[in-house]
């Protein structure tokens, strides 16, 4: 019994790492596009301050590791487990594309074409993940919806500084 928890222990660490990695390769194009690039574009008056962006994708990251974890723990063995972390996957992949594309490329138009298509896999993601644990599911929600803001603010910024 207390190996099956140590394994489970380290599979949500593993999960949260993963993730989190994601978020840390993100910050390698977003971080030095915050105070050169990014600071002199036009802005909407409901852009946030940068420094709320860090703590919410870092919490956010950490709410999509056990959202993977809680679909993990039911066996990689299932069939329907695997597809959905694939997609889980695509979506992680999709969400460090925007920062390439958006901070990296300095591409608003970019950016916004990749978060409407990460909208989307997020969505497939949430929708399948409760088909497996209403949990993991749930715990993506705040993620969608902060990703709904993000594309928001990606529309107005691309606007206003066409």
């Amino acid at each position: 019994m207390e190996k099956n928890r140590l394994i489970e222990i380290a599979r949500l660490v593993a999960s949260i790492i993963i993730c989190q990695g994601a978020g840390l390769v993100g910050s390698i194009f977003t971080t030095p596009a915050i105070p050169t690039w990014y600071a002199a574009l036009r802005k909407p008056s409901f852009s946030p301050p940068n420094w709320l962006f860090a703590p919410v994708w870092i919490t956010l990251f950490a709410l999509m590791g056990v959202s993977a974890f809680l679909v993990w723990r039911k066996g990689l063995g299932d069939p329907q487990v695997r597809i959905v972390l694939a997609i889980f996957v695509i979506q992680l992949i999709l969400n460090t594309t925007w920062s390439v594309v958006f901070f990296g490329l300095r591409s608003p138009l970019g950016g916004l074409i990749v978060i409407a298509v990460l909208w989307v896999a997020i969505l497939l993601t949430i929708l399948n993940f409760f088909k497996i644990s209403t949990t993991a599911g749930i715990v993506l929600i705040p993620y969608i919806l902060w990703v709904s803001f993000a594309a928001v603010l990606n529309l107005f910024i691309w606007r206003l500084n066409s």
